[in-house]
């Protein structure tokens, strides 16, 4: 089989997209041949403004439906393959939506949102992201995390700190993950993740999708698609090959505003940090050339079943059992 037909023919989910929503991006879904992806509608809003972008984001998909269907569950996910859609799933990438109220957790649920991450880069009334000082998960972050679980959303730590991000592992009766990280072991920076919190999460059933944001890559922005990959291969020896996958975190079409906003405390307080210029991988600039991935993971070695599981197959798994299906 050659690697676009492994490609064509395998579920390719991306765990992380945070790009500009409108039909010419869900287009270049379709070309990168993507099955299904986990896409961004909250970081700093809160419940309202949450609400608001869920209501565009499901006008678009009702106008895109030729190209897109909403996720509710994985066999939605084989049903986007099979109708050659891209499937979407709505997820947070922070629990400040969520405000103080647990109710809205299952209201969220009952809106699409499957895969929310606790905490974005500072603190919150769940617990503590990665640029300050970690006060651990809060008690009323441990009913947050009891409630996710209840109702079957998956809770990601990504830009969470480490000792919260220990704690939730810990206090979580499901399967968490790192959505999109990278390892500190190949480059050292305060949004990538340890070997050993990379091995704690894996080694409680947790799942790692790996980042291609290139400000954390060791090439930085001369990083190539092989990069990645090499990326890619560093973490799977350390968590297996049945808990990683991918989770591009791909920004495409937002400009400079949009960065300023992200790296700002509440998109607007603080800086707390600056990314410098912002390109893709060569290789894989775009959600179109998609296909270049399973061609690289090919070419550094990688099996067809492995492939198979990086690509989409180990996040099918893990949203299962997430998910309560």
């Amino acid at each position: 089989m050659s690697p676009l037909d492994l490609h064509n023919d395998s579920v390719v989910i991306d765990g992380l997209i945070i790009a500009k929503w409108n039909r010419e991006l869900l287009e270049d879904m379709r070309r990168g041949g993507l099955t299904a992806a986990n896409c961004t509608v909250s970081v700093w809003e809160g419940f309202q403004a949450t609400v608001d972008n869920i209501v565009k984001s499901n006008q678009l998909m009702a106008e895109c439906s030729d190209l897109v269907r909403p996720v509710r569950t994985t066999a939605d996910i084989s049903r986007a393959k099979e109708e050659g859609k891209t499937g979407i799933i709505y997820g947070f990438q922070n629990a400040h939506a969520f405000e103080d109220q647990i109710g809205y957790v299952e209201i969220f649920k009952q809106l699409g949102v499957g895969i929310v991450q606790l905490c974005y880069n500072t603190q919150n009334l769940v617990g503590t992201g990665c640029y300050e000082r970690d006060g651990g998960l809060s008690g009323f972050g441990r009913e947050i995390v009891a409630e996710m679980n209840r109702v079957g959303i998956m809770c990601d730590l990504s830009h969470v700190g480490g000792k919260t991000s220990e704690e939730v592992i810990l206090e979580s009766q499901k399967p968490v993950c790192y959505s999109h990280c990278l390892p500190s072991g190949l480059k050292e920076h305060p949004r990538n993740k340890s070997d050993e919190e990379l091995k704690f999460i894996a080694d409680h059933g947790g799942f790692v999708g790996v980042t291609m944001f290139t400000p954390f890559l060791r090439a930085g922005i001369d990083a190539t698609v092989d990069d990645y990959v090499e990326a890619i291969e560093y973490v799977m020896n350390i968590v297996g090959e049945d808990a990683i996958g991918i989770g591009t975190d791909f920004t495409q079409g937002h400009g400079q505003d949009f960065f300023e906003w992200l790296t700002h405390d509440k998109g607007y307080a603080r800086r707390l940090t600056s990314f410098g210029k912002i390109i893709n991988p060569e290789g894989i600039r775009t959600i179109g050339e998609f296909p270049n991935l399973t061609e690289a993971l090919l070419r550094r070695g990688f099996s067809e079943p492995q492939v198979r599981k990086i690509m989409g197959e180990n996040w099918v798994r893990v949203l299962k059992d997430v998910w309560g299906e």
